[in-house]
């Protein structure tokens, strides 16, 4: 448990934060929307999904975000023949004691590169469920914890390519955020011609942070004060993707705390000790629309989730600014 005198203050947050940003911006050009969604999740105690088509650097930033902090890293690359023992573990007879051993899996890592996540079977997928919410590993009865921080960092092809298999709705919902990063600009394509042409970006790579400093950087995300307006604002949100007519299953209540504990975040890296509606309009989308299944009608008519949430945004009234700094801050 960390102390208040060991607790770190924004300015802190902000100072580590940005080392982590800049060192993982080294690898991945263009994108630093992309990289600060990647420490959002990771401040807020999430997990992140990261699709889109094969090569465009999935891999490549959640071993950057990984390297970029001294803490221990596991990569496991999903196949159609892993097995759920192997991501979580075995108990082994161990004939010289006479009792079982327990032999820990891939998951117990502070952050662990999950691979192609969608390219194994929804029964090893499932593996992960306990893992992910609980931060835990129960095997024959008896109860594993995992190292802290604990982050899951997967890669998924879209479901339409070849091998995949969809994600299961539980799988989905326990990811805290989707992000796609999308083909390079030619600028930045060309730059990583220069520089990554030769040898691979993150053979020099350095940690910037160690995990305590993350651990600390969580606590002060905590702190950060919602108020009354704002909350009522992320419930409105929520709530109106279970009764939006082109969505046959809306967003969780676990999607509600993500959103408040994702803006927490977001607003810390801006060096508030508050959260606006800003900043959960502007992680709605990544945090909701993965969970969401759009009607077969829907379907039909090209709608997605993400334009269901942006209209959601759209109609749903933003709350006064009044009342959303923590009391006594007001006219400071």
């Amino acid at each position: 448990m960390t102390t208040y005198d060991e607790r770190a203050s924004l300015s802190d947050l902000t100072t580590t934060a940005d080392r982590v940003r800049r060192s993982v911006e080294g690898v991945i050009e263009g994108k630093p929307e992309v990289v600060r969604l990647s420490l959002t999740v990771l401040l807020a105690e999430g997990h992140l999904l990261i699709e889109d088509v094969p090569g465009v650097g999935k891999t490549m930033l959640a071993k950057a975000l990984a390297r970029s902090i001294d803490c221990s890293v596991r990569r496991i690359q999903f196949t159609p023949d892993l097995l759920p023992s192997d991501i979580t573990g075995v108990s082994i007879y161990d004939q010289q004691r006479k009792e079982f051993e327990f032999k820990p899996g891939a998951i117990f890592a502070q952050i662990v590169i999950g691979d192609e996540i969608n390219r194994a079977s929804p029964k090893t997928q499932s593996a992960l469920l306990e893992s992910m919410e609980e931060r835990q590993v129960t095997m024959d009865g008896q109860t594993y914890e995992l190292p802290d921080p604990f982050m899951v960092v997967a890669t998924q092809n879209p479901v339409e390519m070849e091998g995949t298999y969809p994600l299961p709705e539980a799988q989905r919902d326990r990811f805290m955020a989707r992000v796609s990063i999308g083909y390079p600009h030619p600028e930045a394509e060309l730059q990583m011609l220069d520089v990554h042409g030769g040898v691979s970006p993150l053979d020099d790579m350095q940690p910037v942070a160690h995990a305590h400093d993350i651990i600390k950087l969580v606590d002060a995300v905590r702190t950060v004060h919602v108020s009354e307006p704002v909350r009522r604002y992320v419930v409105e949100l929520v709530g109106a993707t279970r009764h939006h007519p082109d969505l046959r299953l809306g967003a969780s209540p676990r999607a509600t705390l993500h959103l408040m504990r994702a803006a927490k975040a977001a607003a810390a890296l801006s060096g508030r000790e508050y959260v606006l509606p800003d900043d959960v309009q502007a992680l709605a989308i990544s945090v909701l629309a993965h969970r969401l299944l759009p009607t077969a009608q829907a379907q039909l008519n090209r709608r997605t989730a993400d334009q269901v949430v942006g209209e959601i945004l759209h109609r749903t009234p933003v709350p006064s600014p009044y009342g959303q700094q923590p009391p006594g801050a007001r006219g400071a």
